[in-house]
């Protein structure tokens, strides 16, 4: 437990030895210090071998828990946020100038607009759109699009809220679904170069490199900021605008308001009037 909680690079013994070893056979991939998270992984999976095998689990020893908890302090490091800066609202409209009259355009249009305004979604979560999900029922008249999402990370499937899109991301969306003429099946799928529409849905990656390509067409670095930067960039706005932040956890469905309010507290303590004392 102790050889997996340090850094190797510069030990003579035999820990080192059995780390090679290790990195040969592919179990390991460097002599660092793993992260915390990387040991706790490898530890639940010996726990669970343990379950399966009716076995007394020796991380259960007050021992090893200390130990854990001490490496884990040891080797504390600040997270890295998802996304090298999030998406805001000025962000977005130059990425929603890329798209223009295509096909491939009109559905890459209406992921950004989607992904953005329904509360940031994952890019696992706007993968698995399917046609059934949207409904128009009050597009018409109100000009309101329902979107079921059957789980996320943070809800089980089948308690999922419905979320609302209105204005241009209702407009985009609806554009996309008349544009395609997807009836049923997956709602964002490949577009060929012929800029024909494929029956196959996009994958979480292909949602990567959506974002990636429009960057570049915007002219920003392409590790200006990944698909998480819809999620971080809406709940960034939002805190920017003044909305609540019940308000915009209840569309991004943040379980913890600790974790969503980070981007509020990045905002309001640039506003703090006691960062302007020193003039």
């Amino acid at each position: 437990m102790l050889d997996h909680s340090r850094d190797l690079s510069d030990a003579n013994d035999d820990a080192r030895a059995v780390a090679e070893a290790m990195i040969i056979q592919g179990l390991r991939r460097s002599l660092c210090c793993p992260a915390p998270s990387t040991l706790n992984r490898r530890v639940a999976s010996w726990q669970a071998f343990h379950r399966m095998k009716n076995l007394d689990s020796p991380f259960d020893a007050p021992l090893l828990k200390q130990a854990r908890a001490k490496a884990r302090r040891a080797a504390a490091r600040p997270s890295k946020p998802k996304s090298r800066n999030p998406i805001t609202r000025p962000i977005l409209e130059q990425l929603l100038d890329t798209c223009h009259g295509s096909m491939r355009d009109c559905r890459d249009r209406a992921i950004l607009m989607l992904g953005w305004a329904s509360g940031g979604r994952r890019r696992s979560e706007i993968a698995m759109l399917m046609a059934e999900d949207i409904s128009l029922k009050d597009f018409t008249k109100d000009g309101i699009v329902w979107v079921s999402l059957i789980q996320t990370k943070t809800t089980a499937r089948g308690a999922t809220p419905r979320l609302v899109l209105k204005g241009r991301a209702a407009q985009a969306i609806v554009h996309w679904i008349e544009v395609s003429r997807i009836e049923d099946g997956p709602l964002f799928r490949p577009v060929s170069k012929s800029d024909r529409l494929l029956k196959r849905r996009l994958t979480p990656d292909a949602i990567y490199q959506i974002v990636k390509h429009r960057l570049r067409l915007a002219g920003l670095p392409q590790d200006f900021a990944s698909p998480h930067g819809l999620r971080s960039g809406f709940l960034t706005q939002a805190a920017l605008d003044g909305a609540p932040i019940q308000a915009a956890m209840r569309l991004s469905l943040h379980r913890s308001v600790a974790q969503a309010q980070r981007y509020y507290d990045d905002v309001e303590i640039v506003e703090n009037p006691a960062t302007d004392l020193l003039g």
